[in-house]
C-alpha cells in the first residue's frame, strides 16, 4: 500500500487562514483534515499546470546557441520570416539535437509546475518522421512525470503548391502506421494554403481524418487582423465555418468525447460582436467539444507589423469565458526560444501574470480564471479532464475519496536575506526580514513564485 502525506497545506477553496494535512492512499485522498502542527509560513497546494498548445520540435531553435542555427536568426522579425526560417531549420534536424532540445523543454515545463501537455510535432516532406519518431521517445522517458499528447502536425500545405500533395501523404502514411498508436491528436495549418477552397479542403480532410482515426482536432486558424464581415474587404473568420463543418460531419456522434481546438484565432480579437454571439450560441446549443485557446506570447510579437500605427491583436480568452458568450478558452504559451516567439521561458505562470494586463483583468475572480487558463481549463481543451476531474480542479478543492492526481505545491520562505552593511574590520553581517507569503491564487497570479519554490507533489 503506498501512502503519503502533505502537512500544513493552504486549500484555496477553504480559504487563506486554515491549513490542513492531506493523506493519499494508493492515489485515493483517504484524509483532509486541520493541520496538526500548523507552520507561521505553510505551503499552497493548487492543480498543476497544462501547457495546451507547445511545439516540441521547433523549441530553442535560436537559444539553444546550436551554430547549426545561427544563421536562421530573426533579420526582420516578420511571420513570412519566421515561417521561412523554421522550414529551413527543419531540414537541418538530426536526432541528437531534436531529442536535447525536447527533452530541455519538457525538463524546463515540469520544473515550472507542468504535468501535462500537448506537443505538436511537424510531419511533411521535409522532415519525414524524424521529430515524430523523436517525440514518441521523449513521451515515453518523460511518462512518469509528464501526461504528453503527441500532435502529428502539418505547419506546411496539404492542398496546394508544390509539395502539398506530398506533404499529405507522409501524414497519412504515418497515421496508418505502427507510430499511430502514440499520436493522440491531428493538427493542421489551413491558412497556409493559397486560396479559400485549399484551405476549405484542409479542414474538412483534417475532420474526416479525425474522424476515421478517432482522433483530437487542432486547428491553428484566423492567424490575421483582418476586418471581419462580408462587405468588400472584410473576411469572416474561418473559426465560424468549422463550427458548420463539424455539425455538417455529425462530429460529436462521429467521434464522441474528443475535443476541437481552435489556436490563435486573432482575428477574432476584433469580430462583430453580433456574430460572434451567434457563433458561441451555435457552439453551445450544439455542444461542440470546441476550445478556443489564446496564444498572446507569439501572437503580439506578430501582428500588425506591416501596418503604421501597429495595431495588435490576441484572442480575447477572458471576454469569450464570461457572458454573453460562454465559451470554452484557455492559454497556451506555443513557441519558446525560434523565430516564431525568441523571448521568454514559457512558463505558464507568467503566461497567466501576463494575462492580468493583456485582458486588464485585475479582479480575484479574474486571477481565478487565468490560473484556471493554464491548468483545469487547459486540461479540458485537450481532452485530459473527466467530469469528476473538471469539478474537483475547478473548484481547486481537495476532498476525500476523490482521486490524487499530481498537485502543484508552492512553498514560502521564512525570511528573506541580504547583505548586511559592511563593519569596521570588513566583515558584513546579514539584514533579514520576514517574507512575503503567497497564499491564494491571486497571489501566484498577480507574483508567480520563483521556480524553486515550486514542487510537483504526485
Amino acid at each position: 500500500m503506498a501512502k503519503m502525506k502533505v502537512d500544513n497545506v493552504i486549500l484555496p477553496s477553504h480559504g487563506s487562514e486554515k491549513t490542513f494535512d492531506v493523506t493519499i492512499t494508493d492515489n485515493i485522498v483517504t484524509s483532509v483534515r486541520p493541520s496538526s502542527a500548523p507552520h507561521h509560513c505553510p505551503s499552497l497546494l493548487l492543480p498543476s499546470l497544462c501547457h495546451p498548445h507547445l511545439h516540441l520540435d521547433k523549441a530553442y531553435l535560436l537559444t539553444s546557441n546550436n551554430p547549426t542555427y545561427a544563421h536562421l536568426a530573426p533579420k526582420t522579425g516578420t511571420f513570412s520570416e519566421a515561417l521561412t526560417t523554421t522550414a529551413q531549420a527543419k531540414s537541418l534536424y538530426t536526432e541528437d539535437d531534436l531529442y536535447l532540445r525536447g527533452a530541455q523543454l519538457l525538463s524546463t515545463i515540469y520544473t515550472q509546475g507542468a504535468t501535462s501537455a500537448r506537443t505538436f510535432v511537424e510531419v511533411d516532406a521535409t522532415t519525414g518522421t524524424l521529430p515524430l519518431t523523436v517525440a514518441r521517445r521523449l513521451k515515453r522517458e518523460f511518462a512518469h512525470l509528464i501526461e504528453i499528447q503527441i500532435v502529428a502536425f502539418a505547419q506546411e500545405p496539404l492542398f496546394s503548391k508544390d509539395d502539398g500533395e506530398a506533404n499529405r501523404l507522409v501524414l497519412e502514411g504515418v497515421l496508418a502506421s505502427e507510430a499511430a498508436a502514440d499520436i493522440s491528436v491531428l493538427g493542421t495549418t489551413p491558412y497556409v494554403e493559397v486560396d479559400e477552397h485549399a484551405m476549405s479542403e484542409n479542414i474538412h480532410w483534417a475532420i474526416e481524418t479525425a474522424i476515421d482515426k478517432c482522433l483530437h482536432l487542432d486547428f491553428h486558424l484566423d492567424y490575421n487582423l483582418k476586418p471581419t464581415g462580408i462587405n468588400q474587404g472584410q473576411v469572416m473568420p474561418w473559426a465560424f465555418n468549422v463550427v458548420t463543418f463539424l455539425l455538417t460531419a455529425d462530429w460529436n456522434t462521429m467521434n464522441k468525447d474528443k475535443t476541437v481546438v481552435l489556436g490563435h484565432c486573432t482575428q477574432l480579437s476584433h469580430a462583430n460582436p453580433r456574430n460572434l454571439r451567434h457563433a458561441a450560441h451555435r457552439i453551445r446549443t450544439h455542444n461542440l467539444p470546441i476550445h478556443f485557446v489564446g496564444l498572446p506570447t507569439s501572437d503580439l510579437f506578430m501582428m500588425g507589423r506591416d501596418h503604421y500605427p501597429k495595431p495588435r491583436g490576441t484572442l480575447p480568452v477572458m471576454d469569450f469565458i464570461r457572458e454573453p458568450y460562454c465559451l470554452n478558452a484557455c492559454l497556451g504559451v506555443n513557441n519558446v526560444g525560434n523565430a516564431f516567439t525568441p523571448y521568454g521561458t514559457g512558463d505558464p505562470l507568467t503566461l497567466a501574470s501576463w494575462g492580468v494586463g493583456i485582458y486588464q483583468a485585475g479582479t480575484e475572480k479574474d486571477a481565478e480564471t487565468l490560473y484556471g487558463c493554464v491548468s483545469w481549463r487547459a486540461r479540458k481543451a485537450i481532452g485530459l479532464a473527466s467530469e469528476q476531474d473538471e469539478k474537483e480542479r475547478e473548484e481547486t478543492d481537495v476532498v476525500e475519496g476523490m482521486r490524487w492526481k499530481p498537485m502543484l505545491l508552492v512553498e514560502n520562505k521564512g525570511a528573506v536575506e541580504v547583505p548586511g552593511p559592511g563593519s569596521g574590520d570588513g566583515v558584513s553581517g546579514v539584514m533579514a526580514f520576514p517574507a512575503r507569503q503567497r497564499v491564494s491564487i491571486r497571489d501566484v497570479v498577480w507574483d508567480p513564485p520563483e521556480v524553486n519554490l515550486r514542487k510537483v507533489i504526485r
